[in-house]
């Protein structure tokens, strides 16, 4: 028998909190301005195909609804299609360009919106093509991946890509405003607790309301300052996907930021990885490319000290390791910066890749065999050792092939040593080649 009273869950402040109309979201003015590409589609009544792509939390299903809405209100009949590439698959989507079609045919369009579109699969994707190619949807997709590496290229070509920006701190101070206007009472924060809530969302504003419910739930206290806020709520996680964007753009900002030699930005990058959940061994792995390509011979040490850090690291694991790394990323960002030898490797490539299997000079072969002693295998080698200063000047380039200058020493830190001893090398084998040519003449 049922209760004659069933109490109902109060809807959640997030969706109380919807915007209703597009002026009302929040950080993307940019987008839904009056002078924002998706603000001129609307004044024009003329809606195209997009994609929307943006982190948690700025807006991007709440655009898709509000742009069927309002261009319905204006005269334009669009009906609201929702799928989730999560629960939906092919299937599902004939069944609804299936009802597409049929509304067309009475004179309704369709505004397909498809939140987290990355998840379906180039199959899938395919699916959407005649139909948006012919009008029979508008396609909105939703993603927080880059477009350009999830969705297929044709695809791409028939909408336009828009970039929401993370809720700063303004635009998340605005929402904090209307829950306290739609709870009725101000938060019960410090002006540190209010920055530090705001901190907690990372850009998320979905996130920052959840957080507020979450504090109204508390019993009544004195005001929260940052660290009652950590003892009461739980931190949320960077956004950060060590398997896609963020994991390329966050090591592109560590290893620039030591190339710049600036320590503190290197560190910053360095810290937010390890919070992330990024393995350390990647980042010892790009650090030790750093120390050769970006550092090399002006600090010889900078390789020494990576594959210290590494073993360290491999010894005490985390976190105790990880400030074996963070050592290794002061060393490096503060170290005299050369990619001389990155530079000169990449020519002596480009060249071997050119001139393809010339063989060495004959001089400068063994002769193991008298077959080889009678082929000239090794004739007129000069033994470097048994000259006077240690340097024959002999030609160690295929015969025929001019000799080429790879490597070119800056003049920082130890490179500056290693200039002075291949110019001094450079005398040397001019005025053997000098002396050579005058016995010939």
């Amino acid at each position: 028998m049922s209760t004659l009273f069933e109490a109902q869950a109060p809807r959640p402040l997030a969706d109380r909190l919807r915007p209703q109309r597009l002026a009302d979201i929040v950080g993307q003015d940019h987008l839904i301005g009056p002078d924002g590409p998706i603000g001129r589609m609307v004044a024009a009544r003329r809606l195209a195909s997009m994609i929307l792509w943006g982190p948690p939390g700025c807006g991007k299903t709440t655009i898709a609804r509000l742009l069927a809405a309002q261009l319905s209100e204006g005269g334009t009949d669009l009906a609201f299609e929702p799928l989730s590439a999560v629960f939906s698959g092919v299937a599902d989507l004939r069944k609804m360009f299936e009802a597409a079609r049929k509304r067309r045919e009475m004179g309704q369009g369709t505004l397909l919106f498809v939140d987290e579109i990355h998840r379906f699969n180039r199959a899938q994707q395919d699916a959407f093509l005649p139909n948006v190619e012919d009008g029979t949807v508008i396609l909105v997709g939703a993603t927080t991946e880059n477009p350009s590496f999830e969705l297929i290229g044709a695809l791409l070509s028939r909408a336009q890509v828009f970039v929401l920006r993370r809720l700063d701190d303004a635009a998340l101070e605005t929402l904090l405003a209307r829950a306290e206007h739609n709870l009725g009472h101000t938060l019960p924060l410090t002006d540190d607790g209010r920055a530090a809530l705001r901190a907690m969302a990372d850009g998320d504003g979905r996130f920052l309301l959840n957080l507020v419910e979450e504090i109204e739930r508390l019993p009544r206290e004195p005001a929260l300052g940052p660290r009652q806020l950590a003892e009461l709520v739980q931190r949320r996680a960077p956004l950060y996907d060590k398997h896609q964007e963020g994991h390329y753009n966050l090591i592109s900002a560590l290893h620039k930021s030591l190339r710049g030699s600036d320590t503190d930005a290197a560190l910053y990058w360095l810290a937010r990885m390890l919070a992330g959940g990024e393995d350390p061994i990647y980042i010892l792995r790009r650090l030790t490319r750093a120390a050769s390509e970006d550092i090399g011979l002006a600090d010889p040490q900078a390789l020494v000290q990576a594959l210290a850090a590494w073993d360290a690291y491999d010894r005490l694991g985390s976190p105790e390791g990880e400030l074996a790394v963070a050592q290794l990323v002061i060393y490096l960002a503060s170290a005299p910066k050369s990619n001389a030898a990155y530079a000169a490797y990449g020519e002596a490539r480009a060249m071997a890749d050119k001139t393809g299997s010339l063989m060495p000079p004959i001089h400068i072969l063994n002769a193991p065999t008298r077959l080889m002693r009678e082929l000239g295998y090794g004739g007129g080698y000069v033994y470097d050792h048994a000259t006077e200063e240690g340097f024959s000047g002999q030609n160690y380039f295929p015969d025929g092939v001019e000799r080429r200058e790879f490597y070119r020493p800056s003049e920082r830190g130890f490179e500056r040593e290693i200039k002075k001893r291949l110019d001094y090398w450079d005398k040397l084998r001019e005025r053997a080649a000098s002396a050579k040519t005058g016995a010939r003449q």
